[in-house]
């Protein structure tokens, strides 16, 4: 089995994504309408800020929701002991922000939150009527008003010295939001997991876009597209000495939508986030 771009102008590219979330949990668009070199830019000014000592200056506290969370902070898979090798900066529009960054984050939120609803309504017109009947609003509705969606810049740098046993960039994981969307990195090394337990490279040319189902949409839709594990393995070789970056999108439901008749959007999230701070503890 292999994930292959599917053109997003194509006359069967609704059909064609949604059976390959369905099978695997994980779409590749190629020919999107997000802009190549707003991602590049991203990428690169983003850079600058992981390498500069002022990063520290907008370190995430209690009472924000959003900035940096460095290395010695950095979350733990659920059931995991050790922590990724990674530091990312946490980013929603009325979140703290480096203010010379601050713009290209904005537009590139609000343009990629507006291309997600155009990928929620080909799962909602690809969706058998059984299954449908499951969701408590259209899926593209559910994401109106959110101020819940979260932009993260990831950085997973070098690993220039000895790393402990066993730790990783990203270990096998799922995700909590109803659909994620993110840029093909500038490196390779993200990996997702079939039903028989393989494992499988996710095409990483510049320019593709890959989007996942999470966990809300697996509960919304009472299991039909499947929140498929994934996780980004150490490099080897030359590519040990590079940095990683990447900007996924998670996109997530107004709090109070219901997604089945045990979780609103609301509950299922302070429950996975309680999870998750068990395992980092």
């Amino acid at each position: 089995m292999t994930l292959s771009a599917i053109d997003f102008h194509s006359d069967t590219a609704a059909t064609d994504f949604v059976e390959s979330l369905r099978q695997t949990g994980f779409g590749v668009i190629r020919n999107h309408p997000l802009p190549e070199q707003q991602v590049t830019d991203i990428y690169n000014h983003w850079l600058g800020f992981f390498r500069a000592e002022n990063k520290h200056d907008y370190c995430r506290d209690d009472g924000n929701a959003g900035g940096f969370i460095p290395v010695e902070s950095a979350e733990s898979a659920k059931g995991r002991d050790l922590r990724d090798l990674k530091e990312y900066f946490h980013f929603y529009p009325n979140s703290i922000c480096p203010p010379e960054l601050r713009d290209e984050l904005v537009a590139y939120y609000d343009s990629t939150v507006t291309f997600a609803a155009t990928l929620l309504r080909w799962i909602e017109q690809e969706t058998p009527a059984h299954v449908q009947q499951t969701f408590s609003e259209p899926l593209s509705s559910m994401i109106d008003g959110s101020q819940q969606s979260l932009l993260r810049i990831l950085h997973y740098p070098p690993l220039t010295t000895a790393v402990e046993p066993g730790a990783v960039r990203a270990a096998a994981h799922e995700d909590i939001n109803l659909i994620t969307i993110l840029p093909a990195s500038n490196e390779p090394g993200l990996q997702v997991q079939t039903r028989d337990g393989t494992w499988l490279d996710v095409p990483t040319d510049f320019g593709n876009l890959i989007i996942n189902s999470g966990d809300m949409l697996q509960e919304a839709s009472a299991g039909y597209y499947p929140s498929t594990t994934h996780r980004v393995i150490n490099p080897d070789g030359a590519a040990r000495q590079h940095s990683r970056i990447s900007l996924p999108l998670f996109l997530h439901p107004r709090p109070e939508v219901v997604l089945s008749p045990r979780h609103t959007a609301g509950s299922y999230l302070a429950e996975r986030l309680n999870e998750l701070q068990q395992a980092s503890n």
